[in-house]
């Protein structure tokens, strides 16, 4: 369980699992706290991701909020001065200065709340997460439900044929696997 901020020291909370395990929503959820409690919040995401909203956040079961597109990493440094909370979706996108950037504003006693895949479609860490995952104070990591044999999933598979690391998509174009699942797909593809 992560720890509310409550003596403006600074930290950073990393939100991370397999596609369809509710990163995005888990997100929303403490971002939406935050602002229950009265904190000046800002959530950041890709500029290119725009699967559902250009200016919003949304999850997979349809929950959203507003939301500042961005086209790297150093623009979030620039965009949250006088904030208390600031939210990243889809980190894995991001360059790896995001690490930097999320260090600089914890120092400066903001509380970094970031989700994103912890793995590509081929199983290897993704982007700037393992650098997030290794500096955060508090780390969760959801499973979605492996949608072959009911299990927990902690592999995303690529449906699709494409060899492009970045390739935004659904359940069309993606499932979410136990690891038996995933290695069996990955030997048949």
């Amino acid at each position: 369980m992560f720890l509310e901020n409550t003596d403006k020291r600074g930290l950073i909370e990393v939100i991370t699992g397999s596609m369809f395990s509710g990163k995005t929503e888990e997100l929303i959820r403490r971002l939406r706290r935050a602002k229950y409690a009265n904190k000046k919040t800002e959530i950041f995401k890709p500029q290119f991701d725009v699967r559902y909203s250009e200016n919003e956040v949304v999850s997979h079961d349809s929950n959203s909020i507003l939301s500042t597109p961005v086209n790297s990493s150093g623009n979030i440094l620039l965009l949250s001065a006088n904030v208390e909370v600031v939210g990243i979706d889809e980190a894995q996108f991001f360059d790896q200065g995001l690490i930097d950037v999320c260090r600089r504003m914890a120092d400066s006693g903001i509380r970094v709340i970031v989700a994103g895949l912890d793995m590509d479609y081929l199983g290897q860490p993704f982007g700037p997460m393992p650098g997030l995952l290794s500096i955060a104070e508090h780390i969760t990591k959801v499973h979605a439900i492996c949608m072959r044999c009911g299990n927990w999933a902690q592999f995303t598979h690529r449906l699709v044929n494409s060899d492009s690391l970045v390739l935004l998509g659904e359940k069309d174009s993606y499932e979410a696997l136990c690891r038996r699942c995933y290695n069996k797909a990955m030997k048949s593809d």
